[in-house]
């Protein structure tokens, strides 16, 4: 695809947890064309650096982008009126394979759980295991059972769902899927990988990075990984991510 930059029309901007924000945008050449672990270069008014973020779900029209607000960037962004054209490149990068005949694990950690919705939606009966960690920051929830997902809901000190981590859902249901697919925190997708190798299941990982360009052409989101032979190199999560088999990445 062309890497040129194309307006989307802002048609929804609500807050939807603590400093976390839902952005629906509108252009019918592109929305298409989106596949379950991509993400969209956003131009933000007043910043050189575009921001990427995952996207959530797509359909022929319209994009749905969840961020949360990190720094001055996403900030802006939040203030976005509904209405506005926004320069967004999208969608970039390679995303989950998906095999119509396995059953999936998804797990979402923070705000690596939007990601897994479009996933979702691509797969039959996966089991969805999403992380938080409060409350107050829990997100998305009946978007994953509209979409005929079953759902754990962990956070960390306890305050909805189970009291603990992805991982120990992860291990007390892992026998009931074919595969892994995860979005989030580099730690959490550490252990993830570990207990994937440790039960013999495939596992692929979508990384968290800051980037710069968003098309490879920089090195801002250089990422190590090791070859079937043992070497090791650098590839771009822009560009040869953001989605890895978990058994390249070197953590």
């Amino acid at each position: 695809m062309k890497y040129d930059s194309q307006l989307f029309e802002l048609i929804k901007n609500e807050e939807i947890a603590k400093g976390i924000f839902d952005w629906t945008v509108k252009n019918s050449n592109l929305s298409s064309a989106a596949k379950a672990g991509q993400f969209a270069h956003i131009a933000v008014p007043g910043k050189t650096l575009r921001r990427p973020i995952s996207i959530c779900d797509a359909d022929n029209n319209t994009m749905r982008l969840v961020f949360q607000v990190k720094g001055e960037g996403t900030q802006i962004m939040s203030r976005q009126k509904v209405g506005t054209y926004v320069g967004i490149i999208a969608p970039l990068g390679n995303g989950f394979k998906i095999e119509k005949d396995k059953r999936y694990c998804l797990i979402g950690g923070g705000i690596g759980v939007p990601p897994m919705l479009y996933t979702a939606k691509q797969t039959d009966n996966p089991l969805v295991i999403t992380g938080f960690r409060s409350k107050d920051l829990v997100i998305l929830q009946e978007d994953f059972i509209n979409a005929g997902a079953e759902l754990v809901l962990t956070t960390d000190d306890g305050t909805a769902g189970v009291h603990g981590f992805v991982t120990d859902v992860l291990k007390e249901k892992i026998n009931e899927v074919d595969e892994i697919c995860a979005c989030g925190p580099i730690p959490m997708l550490r252990a993830i990988s570990q207990i994937a190798k440790e039960f013999d299941k495939p596992c692929q990982v979508s990384l968290e990075e800051r980037m710069g360009c968003g098309v490879g052409a920089c090195l801002v989101c250089a990422c190590k990984v090791r070859r079937t032979n043992g070497e090791e190199e650098y590839l771009h999560v822009c560009k040869n991510g953001p989605v890895f088999n978990a058994e390249e990445v070197v953590f």
